[in-house]
């Protein structure tokens, strides 16, 4: 990608959004977090139980400024940005809580503001600072930020990647119509907006059908072809990628000139104001994956999830704030990459999965480099909605965990009905998370993966006396999160 995705015109933008903030900032210390993940992650479910657990005195044993008593209180606050909708974060714990079901997935932007009143730890602060953070979440879907590579190309670089992508693996056969579709129409001919429409709503299906649960693939650009919320049937997003874009310029009304025009309009009315207006003035910013979901869904699932987060990553602007740059330009100096459902998973399995997860973003981190910005990893569950026990088989006690799995979920034969509390042997991962990277390395070497009995557990049951909730979420290293995250500013 170019150093730079944005226009002068942008960037000066940008100064200006950042020298307001931080103006503000200094009467209201501020920070921005940015939330985001890949399909099925979990960002709801993570940002109610971090504000939850907050409000409520979770146990958070890891997070220092409330294992130490240096926070006072905690607070929602009503958010600075009046035109984002508000992160609806009542509606998701009644959810959670009360009905024991998972909220509804992230599909647009939304905001919300939490408060902490702290004693900063150093008698030297404590002279200077008002002892107050306002944390400012900005909850956005994962598609969205796998639109940002995007600025940096053209039509005929968006069409040979995304054809090439198409064409390898399961997505040949997902992807058949699309380019059926597409070798019968010849891009130079007239525009005609009913072709235009085919072709989109064509390649539309073929994301999807990536993106179902069968096949769990994660790298689909453009992501508001999957959300595409207020923009549905706009000419915004009424173009697909063809396949042998020539090098030349299309002649003026044809089939080409009208995708190239509309692929341009995509970036400026859709990527750029997301990169400009929300991107661009994140300071922290975690991004959750499913890992267990791709490891079940076996190599090739895995192997998109690397590509995913090698161009997810690649966007962060790696760097650490200085003065001067936090005055005229923002950069994230802290990214956690967390794997979830952690609590799918006995806790002899964590460190493996941790694992995993490092080796997933391993590539991408020495492709945007370490220096300045502060990269970790972890294996995390926002919500436990298991319990670890012990089950003899065959003389020998096997690590099981046990919970209520969602309706419909199977496991061979066994279909679970959401109300029956079961316990589940998940399988165990390999110590070495080179297994599942072999046969996707080109490797001689053919590895056989583990059979890991991986189900959807409903949220657990939290006590309430007197009709209020008596003990926060469960969780599972949420407190390490909060710490890597922003425990820094509480310091």
């Amino acid at each position: 990608m170019p150093p730079s995705l944005t226009s002068f015109t942008d960037d000066a933008r940008i100064a200006f959004d950042t020298l307001t903030d931080r103006a503000t900032g200094l009467v209201n210390p501020t920070l921005r977090l940015g939330v985001t993940g890949l399909s099925r992650a979990g960002k709801t479910v993570f940002i109610s139980s971090l504000v939850h657990n907050l409000l409520n005195g979770g146990r958070l044993p890891l997070f220092e400024p409330v294992r130490s008593g240096r926070v006072s209180s905690i607070r929602l606050e009503p958010q600075p940005d009046d035109a984002i909708p508000r992160f609806q974060y009542e509606d998701h714990i009644q959810a959670l809580v009360r009905e024991r079901i998972w909220p509804d997935s992230t599909r647009a932007i939304s905001e919300l503001r939490i408060t902490l009143d702290y004693q900063s730890a150093s008698g030297w602060s404590r002279m200077f600072s008002p002892g107050r953070l306002s944390i400012d979440i900005v909850d956005y879907p994962g598609e969205w930020l796998l639109d940002l590579p995007l600025l940096a190309q053209d039509y005929k670089t968006f069409s040979d990647n995304a054809v090439s992508l198409a064409g390898n693996g399961v997505r040949a056969e997902l992807a058949r119509e699309w380019f059926g579709l597409a070798a019968s129409i010849d891009m130079e001919g007239p525009a005609d907006e009913m072709t235009a429409r085919r072709l989109s709503e064509s390649f539309a299906a073929y994301l999807k059908a990536c993106k179902s649960d069968e096949r769990s693939l994660s790298t689909l650009p453009p992501g508001r072809f999957l959300l595409p919320g207020e923009l549905d049937g706009s000419p915004a997003l009424t173009f697909a990628p063809m396949p042998n874009v020539p090098d030349t310029r299309p002649e003026k009304g044809s089939l080409r000139a009208m995708m190239e025009r509309r692929f341009e309009a995509y970036k400026s009315v859709v990527v750029k104001p997301f990169f400009r207006e929300h991107f661009a003035r994140l300071d922290r910013q975690i991004v959750l994956i499913d890992a267990l979901q791709a490891v079940n869904r076996g190599p090739e699932a895995v192997q998109d999830l690397e590509r995913a987060l090698a161009d997810v990553l690649a966007c962060f602007r790696p760097g650490t704030n200085s003065f001067l740059s936090s005055l005229l330009g923002r950069r994230i100096d802290r990214v956690l990459v967390a794997a979830t459902k952690a609590d799918h998973l006995h806790h002899e399995s964590h460190d493996r999965l941790q694992a995993i997860t490092r080796r997933l973003v391993d590539r991408a981190i020495h492709r945007i480099g370490m220096t300045g910005a502060g990269i970790d990893v972890m294996a995390l569950a926002s919500v436990r909605a298991t319990r670890e026990a012990t089950v003899r088989e065959d003389g020998h006690l096997l690590p099981v965990i046990t919970g209520t799995p969602m309706p419909g979920e199977r496991i061979g034969d066994e279909i679970f009905d959401g109300i029956k509390k079961t316990a589940i042997f998940p399988g165990d991962l390999p110590e070495n998370p080179e297994a599942f990277f072999r046969d996707i390395d080109g490797s001689d070497e053919k590895t056989s993966l583990p059979d890991l009995n991986i189900v959807r557990f409903r949220p657990p049951s939290v006590d309430e006396i007197g009709g209020g909730i008596a003990l926060s979420v469960p969780h599972i290293r949420l407190d390490r999160a909060m710490q890597f995250l922003f425990g820094d500013r509480l310091a």
